[in-house]
């Protein structure tokens, strides 16, 4: 970073002296660009975790905020994206937990979520059943084939999102897959 002081018609670079050091400096992530290119892809995760695309729209701006206060700290910029799915996962995490202690304290059902105009869009009618089934799984498993089939990731990373091992993943995938086919009704 330099100042810049005009001498006449001359300008002249003084160098401002870095006291935050050189990683702390510039930022070490492009939140911008990352915004541009991946906020609808975390945004589209989070409604399959969260079934609402409000909340959803929320945890990945809450997601973005947690990054850009973060980026100057990332030891691997390259990282971001993971941390970015990692923190959307956990806000879901969040957003879900909250919703069942509401339900479990004020004994009221949620409100039905309005459709808006790009819903039928986004769930066509053929991927209903499926996605309510997805729904009705348990947590990891849910998560771990929304990540796998959804998202695209390998088990590895998917360990790396959830925190879990290879292994893990694998039970969790085949568990959840099995439980898929026997409520949708499929073959054994």
């Amino acid at each position: 970073m330099a100042l810049l002081t005009a001498v006449g018609t001359e300008r002249t670079h003084t160098p401002v002296p870095d006291v935050l050091g050189p990683d702390l400096a510039r930022p070490a992530v492009d939140v911008d660009a990352l915004y541009t290119t991946h906020w609808r892809y975390l945004v589209r995760l989070a409604v399959l975790l969260v079934d609402d695309v409000a909340s959803a729209e929320d945890v990945v701006q809450d997601a973005f905020i947690a990054l850009h206060r973060k980026s100057a700290g990332l030891r691997d910029p390259d990282a971001a994206l993971a941390y970015l799915r990692t923190s959307v996962l956990n806000l879901s995490r969040s957003v879900l937990r909250r919703r069942h202690v509401v339900r479990k304290h004020l004994r009221v059902a949620e409100p039905e979520a309005t459709a808006g105009a790009d819903h039928d869009v986004l769930l066509r009618d053929e991927h209903r059943a499926a996605l309510a089934a997805v729904r009705r799984l348990p947590r990891h498993q849910r998560e771990v084939l929304i990540l796998r089939y959804w998202s695209g990731l390998s088990e590895r990373e998917i360990a790396q999102t959830l925190g879990i091992s290879a292994g893990s993943v694998k039970s969790a995938a085949s568990r959840g897959l099995a439980a898929l086919q026997q409520m949708l009704g499929g073959e054994s």
